[in-house]
């Protein structure tokens, strides 16, 4: 039986290559810290998580000093075993982002580590639902482009084969919504999707007023339209409005997507695989999705979200927004519009370790026996 014998902790800084704005902040760099798993049978596996620019070494600290050395011994194949007593040994910090964003690189690292022992990849070993998968851009959509260019963009990545484009909303006025989004809707013309993503900006009164004004351009969802931890108000939102409401990239436990979807708050989950603590969360969550027959479209993370989705029979979109193309050289392969999960064993990410050792943040870290 192999045992985890050997665990490196790092962290890679990486700029966006295209300005990122929304309702509510700028996305003006991104932490990426790393965990590497060796293993006594000469397994090595790779997990990450992210910040949108702060908060990594906290992310760090917590897995120097209290969840990496917790793993040195452990048959890294129980994966379920080692979330449930990580996350109660930090019971303290939880339910949080810092200690989920660290639960996921470790447990990522370990579902790497199981499929590469496997000879599978991830997207079979965890499911193997669906061969391929639609994808919709969001790198276009910024809240600070203006309609023409907006415009461009969709009818760019429409040529392109992507069924769908996400658009930023939140502009002083609800007049210079409508007027971005519906220069979209008429270049587009009714068979390309348009999602809109508030980022949590609005209070319940202008959620619902924007909605009812957004209705006649036939949305495929409304994300983010007011604070994740205000459940009342998603109630009160979703009872008024057709458009389909979207949550869950701020949200850090399934039981709380299970209050969501109990209250009919929400009826479609955007679990982001970081900030929910890993795989083997996403997809309880995935799964507690399907049984109150609601998609999961997940946030970001496409490289890793494609072979996520792909394992599940619920999930509906991955976002194209490219996020490790300077650390990587794999890439999403997009046939027909369909983003296809990889085939090779693992998580299904190549690592340019090369690139990653000139982007460092600091010496990498490591914990061993």
């Amino acid at each position: 039986m192999a045992k985890i014998e050997r665990v490196e902790i790092l962290q890679v800084d990486l700029v966006p290559k295209v300005v990122r704005t929304d309702a509510i902040q700028s996305f003006a760099a991104q932490e990426t810290p790393m965990v590497r798993i060796h293993t006594s049978d000469g397994v090595v596996g790779t997990g990450y998580s992210y910040t949108i620019g702060t908060g990594g070494s906290s992310v760090v600290g917590l897995l120097r000093d209290h969840l990496v050395p917790r793993l040195l011994g452990r048959d890294p194949l129980d994966i379920e075993a080692i979330w449930k007593s990580l996350f109660f040994s930090t019971h303290a910090t939880a339910v949080g982002a810092i200690t989920s964003l660290a639960l996921a690189a470790i447990d990522t690292a370990l579902w790497d580590v199981k499929c590469l022992a496997a000879g599978r990849p991830l997207w079979k070993e965890a499911g193997g639902a669906q061969a391929a998968m639609p994808v919709y851009s969001t790198e276009g959509g910024w809240l600070h482009v203006e309609p023409q260019a907006l415009v461009d963009d969709a009818l760019a990545v429409r040529a392109q084969g992507f069924g769908g484009a996400k658009i930023k909303v939140g502009r002083p006025h609800v007049s210079e919504d409508i007027a971005r989004l519906s220069a979209v809707r008429e270049a587009v013309g009714p068979g390309f999707e348009i999602m809109v993503d508030a980022n949590q900006a609005f209070t319940v009164g202008e959620a619902i007023r924007r909605a009812r004004l957004y209705e006649p351009l036939d949305l495929a969802w409304f994300e983010e339209p007011l604070p994740a931890e205000d459940l009342g108000g998603h109630i009160r939102l979703a009872a008024s409005t057709s458009l389909p409401i979207a949550v869950g990239e701020s949200i850090y436990h399934p039981s709380h997507f299970r209050e969501y979807l109990q209250r009919d708050a929400c009826s479609i989950v955007q679990a982001d695989v970081a900030r929910i603590g890993g795989i083997t969360p996403w997809l309880k969550v995935a799964h507690l999705a399907e049984t109150f027959n609601v998609p999961i479209c997940p946030h970001f993370l496409m490289e890793l979200h494609v072979s996520l989705c792909a394992a599940v029979p619920n999930a509906a979109w991955v976002e194209w927004i490219p996020q490790l193309d300077t650390i990587t050289t794999s890439r999403l392969a997009i046939e027909n519009g369909k983003a296809k999960p990889p085939s090779a064993p693992g998580i299904g990410i190549a690592w340019d370790w090369q690139a990653i050792a000139k982007l460092q943040a600091f010496t990498p870290i490591v914990v061993s026996a």
